[in-house]
């Protein structure tokens, strides 16, 4: 395991390449914040066994702190949760003193968000609707249903599985964002296509920063090394 050294370098790197991509949206800011959480996680144990070996106070304490931070459950309780909590205060505080400045976009105010948020129901608790239970229904069954066919019925080689999944997932998903669509922008008076939920802005939002980049990712893999076992 590297030192703190290379831990904050390539989290700065990792998070200046974030800002860049992300126009200013992944902060300075969070770069600092994702750079000392590099070291409060990974390395605090080792400088806690080291600073109470160094000053010859509580040693066994220093010890046993290097392997309570790095137990994965442990961690999560002692630091992980905490330092969030702390970041969070921190933030508000250094924002509401203008020590930072929130960039365009930020804190769920973006185009995008409002978009997705707007493509749920808001005027009031939504009606059952059974149009929605149907088509939803029926929809989710046919991803489920199809799914098992092509992964545990219908012999096949681990990509062609992989690739009559996606296909599937793909048609069921545009099937979803019409009915969708079609309640909101196409009904006159409009309905809520999903209870309240905002599912044609969720599904739009992972198709494009989710499942495309991933798929892109698998469709470059070369299927001659991929393993030919079944799921």
């Amino acid at each position: 395991m590297p030192g703190p050294g290379p831990h904050m370098l390539y989290t700065l790197g990792i998070g200046t390449a974030i800002g860049s991509l992300s126009k200013g949206r992944f902060t300075p800011h969070h770069c600092l914040v994702y750079a000392v959480n590099a070291f409060l996680g990974p390395d605090i144990g080792s400088f806690s066994e080291w600073l109470t070996s160094t000053l010859g106070i509580a040693e066994g304490l220093g010890s046993q702190i290097m392997d309570i931070i790095h137990h994965p459950f442990y961690y999560i309780l002692i630091l992980g949760i905490p330092l969030s909590i702390f970041y969070s205060w921190v933030s508000k505080v250094a924002l509401q003193k203008g020590l930072l400045s929130a960039s365009s976009g930020e804190n769920g105010h973006s185009r995008t968000f409002t978009w997705i948020i707007s493509t749920g129901w808001w005027e009031g608790r939504a009606p059952v609707n059974n149009e929605a239970v149907i088509v939803v229904g029926f929809l989710c069954i046919c991803l489920l249903l199809g799914f098992t066919y092509i992964n545990r019925v219908k012999p096949g080689k681990v990509m062609t599985q992989s690739n009559q999944s996606s296909k599937l997932i793909g048609i069921i998903a545009i099937l979803y964002c019409l009915w969708c669509a079609s309640q909101i922008y196409w009904r006159n008076p409009r309905q809520p296509a999903v209870g309240e939920e905002a599912d044609l802005g969720v599904i739009i939002f992972m198709t494009i920063y989710f499942f495309l980049p991933h798929g892109l990712c698998i469709a470059a893999m070369d299927s001659t090394t991929s393993s030919e076992l079944p799921l």
